[in-house]
Parts: C-alpha cells; sequence; structure tokens
C-alpha cells in the first residue's frame, strides 16, 4: 500500500503532509502526486510536514530541487525531529507556520459591510484533490468527479462542481454551497446530506442551503 499524502489549503499556500514510511518511497509517493496534479501545484508555495522523518542536508536540497523544477517553491519543513528541524533552518527553509501578527486598531469607519476569512483557489481541483479549510473556500475552476473540498464556512464555485463538497464542516447550517453548474457527487451541509436532483435542461447557476429542516437548491444570481 502507498504511503498516504494529504493536501491541505492554508494561509500561506498548501501544506502537505506525508504518512508514515520510509523516506525514498514517501518522496517517491509525492513527486508522482505532483505529477499526476501538474496544474494544481504549478506556481503553489509548499509547507511539508514530515512528521518523525529525520532528513538532512542533501535530502532536503534534493527535494527542494525537484520540487522547484515543477514550478513549486517549498519554504517550510515541520518535522518533529530535531535533526531535521535544524537542517531545514540550515539550507533557509522555517520550521514554523506563520503566525498573524495582531492587528493595530483600525480607524474609525462609517460600515456595515463584515468580511470572513476564506481561501481563494484559482484552477481545476481534478480527482483524488481534497481541499480542506476552516473558513470558506472559493474556486475559480471546476471541480471534478473524485475531488473533494471540505470548508468550515460556505463554499462558492465559479465553474462546473461535479465532486464531492462539504460545507459548514463544523455544524454551521447557515453555511451555503453556490456554483455555476451545481451536480455534485454528494453534497453535505453540516451534518446533512442532499439528495442531488436530476439535472433537466440547461445549467443555471443554483445555491444550496439548509430550509425547514432539509437541504434545497434553488436558482443563484450573483449580481444580488
Amino acid at each position: 500500500m502507498r504511503p498516504k499524502v494529504e493536501i491541505k489549503g492554508i494561509r500561506e499556500g498548501l501544506l502537505v503532509t506525508l504518512g508514515e514510511g520510509e523516506w525514498p518511497e514517501l518522496q517517491s509517493t509525492l513527486v508522482e502526486n505532483i505529477q499526476h496534479r501538474v496544474d494544481f501545484f504549478r506556481g503553489a508555495r509548499v509547507a511539508l510536514d514530515v512528521g518523525n522523518q529525520i532528513l538532512h542536508a542533501v535530502e532536503l536540497s534534493r527535494l527542494r530541487d525537484m520540487l522547484s523544477e515543477q514550478g513549486i517553491a517549498l519554504w517550510a519543513v515541520l518535522s518533529n525531529s530535531p535533526t531535521t528541524e535544524q537542517t531545514a533552518q540550515t539550507l533557509g527553509l522555517a520550521t514554523r507556520l506563520f503566525k498573524p501578527h495582531p492587528e493595530r486598531p483600525a480607524p474609525s469607519v462609517d460600515t456595515t459591510l463584515d468580511g470572513e476569512a476564506a481561501i481563494l483557489v484559482r484552477r481545476t481541483l481534478r480527482s483524488g484533490i481534497k481541499l480542506q479549510h476552516p473558513g470558506h473556500v472559493i474556486v475559480i475552476g471546476d471541480v471534478n468527479p473524485g475531488a473533494e473540498i471540505v470548508a468550515g464556512g460556505d463554499v462558492v464555485v465559479w465553474g462546473r462542481l461535479r465532486g464531492t463538497v462539504h460545507a459548514g464542516a463544523e455544524g454551521n447550517l447557515q453555511s451555503v454551497v453556490c456554483a455555476l453548474d451545481l451536480s455534485p457527487t454528494q453534497l453535505r451541509i453540516a451534518g446533512n446530506i442532499a439528495i442531488t436532483p436530476q439535472r433537466r435542461g440547461k445549467p443555471l447557476p443554483e445555491i444550496a442551503r439548509w430550509v425547514d429542516g432539509h437541504v434545497i437548491a434553488e436558482t443563484w444570481n450573483p449580481g444580488k
């Protein structure tokens, strides 16, 4: 059985977590995942969580070069091993995810607009990709069958939604799922699974929400 590779969207880019196993096999599995999803990874900034792996400069340098050849910037290596941490720091890589600095008090502004945390992905999510984020998720592109989105808040797809989507994953029944073409393999809001109706006629933008004990989909007008 091949080692597992998990991909998660974070504030700084992508967090790739490797499962247990021997390093050569883990590295090979990671490279295969990237080669199968070239468009998804191209131009990405990656933080790599290697768990308990003990890695030295030769191994990390080789990996960084391999990722660079694919247009991927390795900026951080997370590890439980002091040796690996020291190696990463020697190579100029971060060993911790950034934490937002405390914001300075902003001048008072007369407005009624509120904003919330979200991640924006400008690419098609292909089969085998799982995108997970504690806030809202916005995808400019298609979500193909076999791809999965898990969001703590809303999910907005400016394209065709064919994969699996779970909005309000932490129990928020107010979360919604919007797409220009809403035809998911499975759609969930909080702990509730929707039954996707059979497509009739030309696809129209739709929004799915929890109403009166049911998940319903209705016409979505993004301009309103």
